[in-house]
């Protein structure tokens, strides 16, 4: 029999497609019993999916049943039998039997609803419950009066239920076999022929109940009939078939039905009873109760509609007669469905924990409502209750997804107590909710913390090594490992790893210092502190600790020259004329620490009783209290104590002998012999010398590499002129020479006193000395010029104003701007500059700093030619240069002089002295492309 259920397997998936739905629903049928492994259908094949894509897209087979019948091969998509599958186990007196399973395919989310159709096999004989049955029949019973048969039992269904009778061979008896379609074929007992008792008196029958099986099972009882004496009327009911409709849950004593029989006959045999026929395992007495004499039905237990919607309940009237006879009714008692069922809500986890990271729209759990009431009062909504980052789709009919709906964050909430509800159509209508506790999981999103960016740690100095200094403490908001914070040093301070001060404890960040730090070697350090925690991957971040180094009282002060010398006398004289306050001594310490640590205080320690002395105690200064007396010794020993002001306090001590003597001649300096030490050249001095030998050559080199740089500078930019010139005379007089034109310079104690004067010369006197000017047009001279000559005639061209008449000794350098040149047209001399000076002289030049400034003034103001401010421009003789700088003597001035490209006067230039702004110089830079460029053309029409 088992080779023939293989054989009746049916493997026919049908996918539906329904409108109004999320998703389709692939239909499978497969026989009960059927061996485990056995294939019902290929879900690569009807889900349109490639083979090899089912374990990648994490296929899932969901049921909501106790034990997994079927599973799904990755390897060929083929959906296959695990358990063993018992239709009648699974859907008890049901005529259809499925099984609804969910198929679920990720990236991109599929979900699908199969429904597995269990067919029935023929595995069950039926059975009757009596063992035998036995009939009492009046010998005076008309042919073909029915009799009721025992109801053969069948677990099997549709056409493997009981579908025929047999009755063993007889002469007196027929069946005749009701198929009710849906429900179970009946038979009743026909009287083919009256019996006659004295003939046979008892009657043996064997009935058989057949199903529809191929080959049909058989199930047999026996039959014995009693032949009785004459009742020759039967009670008749007045319908055949009633029908009634009671509400489920009516309470107890609610009427059903009346129902109606009658006899003919008289007296007790026709006096009718009606009695409940109990028919296989269900007994219409539980629930329902019938009154014997009037034949009304009223409800006894109760009525379920979803345990059984309708009952069809057999009755019998009999009358009273010696020899009763009877009549068989059917009532059909349809249940009506009341809402009294809540909806069930099954939920099915798929991914608890949830990682906080899990992307939206992922289907966290599976939710199936039911309910067991019929109709609306069956049909069900579901929604989720507050607000939560997930929702709920519907997917096929009953059947949701609990997805994700919002960002996740474990350090914000770590549980999410998603409540579920569910809706009847029922009126009133009826709903139930389910709780689904979602847990978040941590992933290592949040790097560690620290509460400052920066972390300051004072540190005593001469603390011992191997001290615990700080202790660094950050904080992960993730938990387990993803919160597992380690620490690590990071950079180096000043060029010294930072490892060689300080180490630190990977896992407490207790910074242990490696040294004992000296405030006065080191003052301060820094280092940064790297905090990575545990996650995959991991998460760092950083802090920066100053380490600052806190100074204690560890240095005693010291005396510094010349009372600082070990064992050594010192002494000091005074007259015995000195009046009080008269200046002894001053003594002089110092302290390497810093604060009050190095704050230094003198006190005076003299023999008891001498009052003759005082000391500054913060200078350090020994004056005389009062005059000397005669009373007083002539040699005063005097102790002199600094302290400083640290806690402890620490001190050092000087002795200073004060000799008194009768006058100040006596009073001599006092050259103390120092020890020479043999090893005079020490480390130190060498590398004192080795620093001023190096410093010395890169000076040279740098001067000898700027002057040839200037050099080649001078050789390409006055390629068209002549090397200017400044020629020294015997007479102190400066000639400055370019190209053809050369202009005096004429000084002396008169003129320096009042006037300096400039004119023109052609040549420089023969005993002169020529200074020629570089590029930079700066020089420098310090030898004495002789004066052999009488300095010539005064100028009136330029003059020095008498506001800045210097006196002293010449400085020796001049420094000159080639760009500072003043020329006009041919001939004339257009720029006119204001000028603060009081000189009364109308004609030439003058030169004077701002109202109110000294000699020592940055900016001066120029004025060449006759005449004030405004006066008309002087006009040169023919064949005559004006001046394109001008010196000072006895200052190291600067002077600027600038005019526009239009020969405009710019009031807003004047000449600048010593330091120039840096404005100054940009502008100046600007202007001497173009003042070249015109240079260059004037000297060529010269």
């Amino acid at each position: 029999m088992g080779s023939g259920r293989n054989n009746e397997i049916l493997c026919l998936p049908i996918v539906l497609l329904l409108s109004g739905w999320s998703a389709a629903q692939i239909s499978y049928s497969i026989s009960e019993e059927a061996d485990k492994g056995t294939v019902i259908g290929n879900l690569a094949k009807d889900l349109n999916v490639n083979v090899r894509d089912l374990q990648t897209r994490n296929l899932n087979v969901v049921s909501g049943y106790s034990k997994r019948y079927f599973e799904a091969n990755f390897k060929t998509g083929d959906l296959y039998v695990n358990e063993r599958i018992d239709r009648e186990e699974l859907c008890p007196n049901v005529i259809k039997c499925t099984l609804n399973l969910e198929v679920i395919l990720s990236n991109p989310m599929v979900l699908r609803r199969i429904e597995v159709t269990i067919a029935d096999l023929n595995d069950n004989a039926p059975t009757f419950v009596e063992k035998s049955f036995s009939l009492n029949i009046s010998e005076s019973s008309p042919a073909g009066e029915h009799f009721l048969l025992p109801l053969a039992l069948d677990s099997d269904t549709g056409s493997n239920s009981v579908k025929t009778y047999r009755l063993s061979a007889n002469e007196y008896f027929s069946l005749d076999i009701q198929r009710g379609g849906e429900h179970t074929a009946s038979a009743e007992l026909v009287l083919q022929k009256a019996l006659d008792r004295e003939k046979q008196a008892v009657v043996k029958l064997t009935l058989t109940a057949v199903d529809g099986g191929k080959p049909p099972n058989t199930g047999s009882v026996q039959i014995v009939v009693h032949v009785l004496d004459v009742n020759d009327n039967t009670p008749m009911f007045s319908k055949t078939l009633y029908k009634a409709r009671v509400n489920e849950n009516a309470p107890a004593g609610s009427l059903v039905i009346q129902l109606n029989a009658t006899d003919l006959d008289e007296l007790d045999n026709g006096r009718v009873i009606y009695t409940f026929v109990k028919r296989a395992n269900f007994d219409p007495a539980d629930l329902f109760f019938i009154n014997a004499e009037t034949g009304e039905i009223t409800v006894k237990g109760h009525l379920d509609y979803e345990a059984q919607s309708a009952y069809e309940i057999h009755v019998q009237a009999t009358d009273r007669g010696p020899s009763p006879r009877r009549a068989n009714g059917k009532l059909l008692v349809e249940i009506v469905d009341v809402n009294d069922n809540a909806p069930e809500i099954v939920v099915t986890s798929l991914m608890n924990p949830v990682r906080e990271d899990t992307a939206i729209g992922s289907v966290v759990a599976l939710v199936t409502v039911t309910d067991k009431d019929g109709g609306k009062n069956g049909q069900t909504r579901g929604k989720l209750a507050g607000s939560t980052p997930f929702k709920l789709i519907s997917n096929y009919k009953n059947y949701y997804s609990l997805v994700v709906d919002g960002p996740l964050d474990r350090e914000q909430r770590s549980v999410y107590n998603v409540t579920i509800i569910a809706n009847d159509e029922g009126i009133p209508s009826l709903s139930a909710s389910s709780v689904v506790n979602v847990d978040i999981s941590d992933v290592n999103d949040n790097a560690p913390g620290f509460a400052e960016p920066a972390i300051n740690i004072y540190v005593k100095e001469n603390r011992p090594v191997g001290a615990r200094l700080y202790t660094i403490n950050a904080v992960d908001p993730d938990i387990n490992e993803n919160a597992k914070v380690t620490y690590s040093l990071e950079g180096d301070s000043n060029s010294i790893p930072v490892n060689s001060f300080v180490s630190i404890n990977s896992e407490t960040g207790d910074i242990i210092s490696l040294q004992s730090f000296n405030y006065e070697e080191l003052k301060t350090f820094h280092f940064k502190v790297q905090a990575t925690d545990s996650g995959v991957p991991p998460l760092s971040s950083n802090v920066t600790v100053n380490v600052l180094i806190l100074d204690e009282n560890d240095n005693s002060p010291t005396i510094l020259a010349p009372y600082s010398e070990h064992g050594s006398v010192n002494s000091e004289s005074i007259p015995y004329s000195a009046e009080a306050g008269y200046f002894v001594a001053k003594i002089r310490a110092v302290d390497a620490d810093s604060g009050y640590n190095a704050l230094l205080s003198y006190h005076l320690s003299e023999p008891k009783g001498n009052n003759l002395f005082r000391i500054g105690t913060s200078t350090g200064e020994i004056r005389t209290k009062r005059r000397m007396s005669d009373n007083d010794l002539k040699t005063h020993p005097l102790v002199v104590l600094v302290s400083d002001n640290g806690e402890p306090s620490l001190s050092a001590t000087v002795s200073v002998d004060v000799v008194v003597v009768e006058s100040t001649a006596e009073i001599q300096t006092q050259f103390r012999h120092v020890p020479v030490k043999e090893d005079s050249f020490s480390d130190l001095n060498l590398y004192l010398l080795v620093a001023i030998v190096s410093v010395s050559v890169i000076f040279l080199l740098s001067l000898i590499t700027l002057i040839a740089v200037r050099c080649h500078r001078t050789d390409g930019t006055f390629s068209r002129y002549s090397a200017p010139m400044i020629t020294t005379h015997p007479d102190g007089s400066w000639s400055y020479s370019k190209a053809t034109q050369q202009y005096d310079v004429c000084f002396s104690s008169d003129t320096l006193k009042s006037d300096v004067v400039v004119f023109p010369a052609p040549f420089p006197p023969v005993d002169g000395e020529l200074i020629s000017i570089n590029g930079g047009d700066t020089f420098t001279r310090t030898q004495t010029l002789p004066n052999k000559e009488k300095p010539k005639a005064p100028n009136s061209d330029w003059r020095y104003s008498a506001s800045l008449r210097a006196g002293g000794v010449m400085q020796s350098s001049v420094h000159m701007e080639e760009s500072s040149v003043m020329q006009g047209a041919q001939g004339v001399l257009v720029q006119n500059w204001p000028t603060a000076s009081s000189a009364a002289d109308g004609e030439g030049g003058e030169v004077s700093p701002p109202m109110g400034a000294g000699v020592d003034s940055n900016s001066w103001h120029f004025r060449y030619g006759p005449g004030g401010p405004g006066a008309p421009p002087q006009h040169l003789k023919p064949g005559e240069v004006p001046p394109e700088a001008f010196i000072i003597p006895g200052s190291p001035a600067i002077i600027s002089i600038r005019q526009n490209q239009g020969g405009e006067d710019d009031k807003s230039d004047f000449i600048t002295f010593g330091k120039k702004e840096e404005a100054k110089k940009k502008k100046k830079k600007k202007k001497e492309k173009k003042d070249k460029k015109d240079k260059g053309k004037d000297d060529g029409d010269e």
